[in-house]
């Protein structure tokens, strides 16, 4: 058993690369292999957002605080709020972010594949992000 005590792992900003505006990622769980999933509470400020990407096991999303937008290639944004769990499905591209006024926290969940549990891509514009 492992009990890791809050404040024993920092918070640390999302990447620009990956991210755009402020985001905040506070890592959850990280167990060692063969162990392959991980967990992070996420927190987007007013208009920040994820850059388009993919799961290779597919992410599961349980929003905690706020109100935010999430959207899967093809089809339109949806609103998400707390309490909501958002299950995207394996190698589905998508983005997810907090609304243009609202800040949003969510909890992420994903598998690992070879070390990575996400394929990065372009970032979300902002015409389609406010669209």
């Amino acid at each position: 058993m492992k009990i890791q005590r809050i404040g024993s792992r920092p918070s640390g900003k999302g990447p620009t690369e990956y991210f755009t505006g402020t985001v905040r990622i506070d890592p959850l769980n990280e167990p060692p292999e063969p162990a392959r999933v991980a967990m992070a509470l996420v927190t987007f400020e007013p208009g920040a957002r994820t850059a388009w990407h993919t799961h290779p096991y597919g992410q599961t999303l349980i929003v905690t605080t706020g109100a935010g937008w999430v959207q899967r290639e093809g089809d339109t944004k949806e609103n998400i709020y707390p309490g909501d769990v958002i299950y995207f499905e394996q190698n589905e591209k998508h983005w997810h972010g907090a609304t243009a006024t609202t800040a949003m926290s969510h909890i992420a969940v994903q598998e690992k594949e070879n070390g990575s549990p996400v394929e990065w891509m372009e970032q979300v514009n902002d015409e389609d992000y406010k669209s």
